[in-house]
């Protein structure tokens, strides 16, 4: 039995027109209701009990103090994807955006939940993507917002990172990526689903894509895959951490993902209609963003950007001071980070301070 609810959406009408027919969103609470509302969305391919390794009684998100609201993205598996949607098997999934996700969200925490207001936003990776868009689709919705090691837009770096993902993912497909944001190089009328060996292979071969890119070169270079996780060898860690956690996924619900990713943009939504810098201008909760010094697609430099758009008094940038690239951020590998991102938390959650 799940240990999560759904909300129904109904005929779920997306940003490209398209709609996901009787959709509903998967989501977890931890804490009383009446309690200051935290909405903590979840990351790529992960699953709502992926989030739980940053809550805690003990922690900064303890239930005994926040109501702590974990929604699922579109794709996950959870809420509607291609694995758990009855749909046309000669047809692929609908392309869903961040602004989809979001709206969604919405419905979940005011329509479902009967939430008006949050103390706080916050969210790893594809989750700060959701925590950007919530402040700007929503700006007058929290108080405070902590995008950790993630971007209000997906950079051209980031989407051609993401490209090798899909590319290596589709070749044992036997198809081709047809370009960033963009499906397989097959018209959607001529769209099959996948043999279970195609999806083996295409798994294993997106997950060896990307453990160069989830853990930085100092992280190899000092080979933490063996001092700090216990694995015997680069290739044990290959096989038994990244082929592992891929294998696990399905492929279509990865391509689902993986299409929301690269078309994050959280300017790409009225008023902002395309200019980045307004949207950055127009956020109002004060926001906390921490990217990690080594994330290889969410490099620092981004996020100071993003600070530097906002308002004054707005934001703050304080890079993760780790080599652990993408993962010093989660999902609660590295001890040490936690604690540094714990330590944050508790004092921004306490008076806003940084």
């Amino acid at each position: 039995m799940a240990d999560y609810k759904t909300y129904e959406l109904g005929d779920f009408v997306l940003q490209s027109g398209d709609k996901i027919q009787q959709a509903f969103i998967a989501y977890k609470t931890y804490g009383d209701a009446s309690n200051p509302a935290i909405i903590y969305p979840t990351w790529f391919s992960g699953s709502i009990s992926d989030n739980e390794w940053l809550i805690g009684d003990d922690k900064a998100l303890s239930p005994q103090r926040f109501f702590i609201i974990v929604p699922a993205l579109f794709g996950n598996g959870q809420s509607s994807s291609p694995s758990n949607t009855p749909r046309d098997p000669s047809r692929p999934f609908p392309n869903v955006t961040t602004h989809d996700n979001i709206t969604a969200q919405h419905q979940l925490v005011t329509k479902g939940l009967g939430v008006s207001h949050a103390r706080c936003i916050l969210g790893w990776s594809m989750g700060a993507a959701e925590t950007y868009q919530w402040l700007t689709q929503f700006p007058d919705f929290s108080d405070l917002g902590v995008p950790f090691c993630g971007s209000a837009k997906t950079s051209l770096h980031n989407q051609v990172f993401l490209e090798g993902v899909k590319s290596a993912l589709l070749a044992a497909k036997g198809t081709s990526s047809a370009g960033s944001r963009a499906g397989e190089t097959t018209s959607p009328q001529q769209y099959r689903n996948w043999t279970k060996e195609e999806s083996a292979s295409g798994l294993k071969a997106l997950g060896r894509v990307y453990a160069g890119w989830g853990s930085s070169q100092a992280f190899y270079r000092e080979k933490l895959y063996e001092t700090a996780l216990g694995y015997k060898s680069l290739e044990d860690f290959m096989t038994n951490f990244w082929e592992t956690w891929a294998l696990s996924k399905d492929p279509e619900n990865m391509l689902t993902m993986l299409h929301t990713w690269q078309a994050g943009d959280c300017s790409d939504q009225e008023p902002y209609k395309g200019d980045f810098e307004l949207a950055m201008r127009s956020i109002k909760a004060k926001t906390l963003v921490l990217p990690g010094k080594t994330d290889l697609y969410f490099p620092p430099e981004d996020s100071e950007y993003e600070v530097k758009c906002m308002s004054d008094g707005i934001g703050k940038c304080i890079p993760f001071p780790s080599i652990w690239g993408h993962w010093a951020g989660g999902p609660g590998i590295s001890v040490k980070d936690l604690e540094w991102l714990d330590t944050k938390l508790k004092a921004f959650l306490a008076d806003g301070s940084w």
